[in-house]
Parts: C-alpha cells; structure tokens; sequence
C-alpha cells in the first residue's frame, strides 16, 4: 500500500506564515526521504492560520527540492481560475519535473463569500460549469484544442499530469467517472458516506484520454506517536482547531496541545469533538497502522494520503517517520 502527505501548511504557535512554508519544504525533503508517494498542497484564502494560498507556485518550488516524490495540488479551485491558464502552468511543471507532477482539481467555491467574488473580478464562480471546465482542462494538457479556436496549451510534451478529481461527496465522485480522471475521497472533511461514493465512482468509470481505469485514494487527519497516550495528547490541538474553524474560524494559530487542554470546553464542544473524530486516525503505530489499512479496505483503494497537524512541528515530522517505518516505505521504487 501506498501512503502520501497532504499538507495544508499550517501556521503553529510561535512561527509566522514564512515559517510555515519553510515548514513544509522541510516536510516534503523528509517525506521523499522517507518514501512516501505523492506530495500535495492545498489552496486557502484570507486566512491567518494557513499559509498555502497558491499551490501552483509552492508546488513548483518543492518539487525543486525533491528528488522521487510526486508533487501535487489538493488542489486548484478551478471555478475560479481559466482552464487554459491552469493547463499552461501545469504544462510548465510537468515539462520541468515529467511525470512527478499531478493536477488535483476542486469544485468547492472555498469558504469566505468576499474571497470568491475578489478572485472572480466581483463575480460569482460558474460552479455549474465545473464538469465542462475540467473537461476542457484534460483536452489542454494533452495538446488538444477543444474550442476549435487555434490555440494549444504550451510548452508541448510527450507526457502529461494526470488530473485529480478532489471531493467529499457523491456527486463530485459522479463527475470524476463520467470525465473518467482519478478521484481523491477528503474524508478528514468528511468522515460519512466516502466508501458509496468510491464504488459510485469505480461503477460508474468512463475511460478518457487520461486513463482507461478508475484510480482512486483517500485523504484522512492522522497523528501518531510512541503511544496512545502521547498521540493523544498532540491531538488535542487538532481536535480544539476543527472545533474553532467550525465556530467561525482560527483567529491566528493553530492550538498547542496545552492551551487545548486548558480550554473551557462545553458538552456541545465535546460531542463535536467526538463527532470530529470520524475525520481522524490518532495513536501509537501499531493502532494507527491497523486503521490506516482498515480505511484502505473500507475505500478499497491502495493509497491513503495523510494529513498531520500538530505542535510543536517536530512532532509532525516525527508521525510521518513512524508511519513510514511502519509501511517500511524507505527505498520504494516510484510510480505514477
């Protein structure tokens, strides 16, 4: 089995957005190291306490300072963005770094309505057009012209990135098998129904210019430690963060583990927190390696991304250590 990072490039307590890229740059030098498969930023807007607003140009830098591992986003919110221009700067990226990059699309407008209509020019994203906007997209970085109109995504190549369907739903799930790309399931953003929309998905797969066979993964919130005890510990800060984006936000940082324990939870606070932990695999590595590969069965997918907040930041890059000599990913040959 595959595992792979997502990273959301979050902003801990006592370091500043800077910090958090140079962060994750070190995280993605590690993960290689560590043999993990695929590395994947996300996008997020007008916030505080995620650095990672533009994927495209992070992912061009880390995979500048990698060597094996796949580099990717998770993903573009394409409503928002052309899909010539997305098709050009991915055509960049691969011809840079062929066949390690990948193109992880989203449907989700992102939240904030102001930040929707200040990345639209003042206008609300087409969201009804997404299934042809990515349709279009394929056709651009495979060096069609799917208007007619005389243009081709540059610079041309022999090898293309793979798009990557991301979607916490049924629907999204639909769209990914009738467009027949790959399709990523964000359970750690939602923790109901992922498995039906992965068979709706295998079911319901049309072959394309991109691939002839479904290919699937889940992403999912995880943190490992020496013990129960200790994993639990790191989670509080996560479990306090989810808490708070729900309620309206993370005002500047994301929680230690210590200011969550000192929070005045009420008891609606902690059956949400319960509730959160569905989205969540938090342990030692032998509990922790055991739901990985249970979750995997669930989706029956090969590949399960992780993704690992927690403070201080040693501890994140000492997860994914475990996890890896878990998996005994190290030395692991690379594949699309």
């Amino acid at each position: 089995m595959k595992l792979s990072v997502l990273d959301q490039s979050p902003v801990l307590s006592g370091i500043n957005p800077r910090d958090a890229l140079q962060q994750t740059t070190e995280l993605a030098k590690w993960t290689d190291q560590l043999g993990y498969h695929r590395f994947w930023v996300a996008e997020h807007h007008s916030t505080h306490s995620l650095a990672g607003s533009s994927p495209e140009v992070l992912a061009a830098h880390l995979a500048s300072q990698t060597e094996k591992i796949r580099i990717g986003t998770g993903g573009i919110l394409l409503p928002h963005y052309s899909a010539y221009k997305v098709s050009e700067t991915f055509r960049v990226l691969e011809t840079l770094h062929p066949n390690r990059i990948d193109l992880g699309v989203g449907r989700a407008p992102g939240g904030i309505p102001n930040v929707n209509l200040a990345l639209n020019r003042g206008e609300i994203p087409n969201i009804e057009g997404y299934p042809a906007q990515v349709e279009e997209l394929i056709a651009y970085l495979h060096g069609e012209d799917p208007h007619g109109m005389g243009v081709f995504a540059s610079p041309q190549g022999s090898t293309a990135p793979p798009v990557w369907m991301l979607g916490s739903s049924g629907t999204s799930a639909r769209v990914a098998a009738d467009l027949g790309v790959s399709y990523s399931f964000a359970h750690f953003i939602s923790g109901y129904g992922g498995a039906r929309a992965m068979d709706r998905y295998k079911d319901a797969f049309q072959p394309s210019l991109q691939q002839q066979s479904p290919q699937g993964n889940v992403s999912i919130f995880v943190v490992c430690a020496e013990s129960d005890q200790q994993a639990e510990f790191l989670a509080a800060s996560l479990d306090l963060a989810l808490l708070k984006i729900e309620q309206g936000g993370i005002r500047y940082h994301f929680p230690t583990p210590e200011e969550a324990f000192s929070y005045p939870y009420t008891m609606a606070d902690e059956q949400r927190i319960q509730e959160n932990r569905n989205r969540m695999i938090v342990g030692s590595v032998e509990k922790v390696k055991g739901e990985i590969e249970s979750l995997a069965n669930y989706y029956q997918v090969d590949e399960v991304i992780v993704n690992t907040i927690a403070s201080p930041f040693d501890e994140r890059m000492k997860s994914y250590e475990l996890l890896a000599e878990a998996f005994q990913l190290r030395n692991r040959e690379p594949t699309l």
